[in-house]
């Protein structure tokens, strides 16, 4: 789809990060349409579900509601201007979230464990409409090492430092990782070895239809590849390095003859 030249007039005057007014002229499944208030002859505005207020649905708005966005992405060639209504509903949280980049330090207090992670009260900024906490932690974000509880990481009450890795813009938090600030033990042990070496190691898992997994060192697990191994958790076992695929962290192991 090509934009007519007034269109394109329209779309040079806007930027991210533009405020702009309008009206819903559909209620989609998908989020809305919207006839922007400077170009109102085409619904031009698209508010995806992602993109509404925290706690709030398309089914929520109506046809001719009043609405002022957040312009989040302009695309002359689509006819579409993407809109953000959470970044007008949330001004504060999301110029907050919005001012950090990768790798910045936070502070904060853990103030709920859940069974997917983990949310952090951070010290500065606002408190968030539905969390417990502006700050989020992964499962995998929280240690380098694999399967370690949660128990052994953190504490509900206990003050951390964390390392800032995104703004999710869906649920309106920082996604934070604890094992960021420290170096991964799997790359550290890597440089150390090579394929072919004899290792000693315990096992701490069997999955019948695979094999078993064995700890070789200190955040390190490799796979004996297998099925229907007669090891069990917990046997001592000396293994061959096959393989050490280093981008996707995984080891392959052999038991040695």
């Amino acid at each position: 789809m090509t934009a007519d030249p007034a269109a394109k007039a329209f779309f040079s005057t806007l930027a991210p990060g533009d405020h702009c007014a309008g009206t819903v002229s559909a209620v989609e499944r998908a989020g809305l349409k919207v006839a922007l208030d400077d170009f109102p002859s085409h619904p031009l505005g698209e508010v995806w579900s992602g993109d509404l207020p925290l706690g709030r649905r398309s089914p929520d708005y109506e046809v001719g509601e009043r609405v002022t966005a957040q312009v989040m992405a302009v695309h002359p060639g689509r006819n579409l201007v993407r809109l953000s209504l959470a970044a007008t509903a949330h001004a504060e949280l999301w110029a907050f979230l919005a001012g950090f980049a990768f790798g910045d330090m936070l502070i904060g207090t853990i103030a709920s464990i859940e069974p997917f992670g983990v949310f952090v009260a951070l010290d500065q900024g606002p408190a968030h409409p539905l969390f417990p906490g502006v700050g989020f932690i992964t499962l995998p974000e929280l240690s380098w090492v694999r399967g370690t509880p949660l128990a052994e990481t953190v504490q509900v009450g206990q003050q951390v430092r964390a390392m800032f890795l995104q703004f999710d813009t869906y649920n309106g938090e920082a996604r934070l990782s604890l094992r960021g600030l420290h170096p991964d033990p799997f790359q550290l042990w890597a440089e150390t070895v090579a394929v072919g070496r004899r290792l000693s190691g315990s096992v701490t898992e069997v999955v019948d239809v695979i094999g078993a997994f064995v700890r070789v060192a200190d955040g390190v697990v490799g796979l004996v590849h297998e099925p229907g191994t007669a090891l069990k958790p917990g046997d001592q076992v000396t293994v061959t390095l096959a393989e050490v695929d280093r981008e996707r962290r995984r080891v392959l192991l052999a038991l040695a003859d």
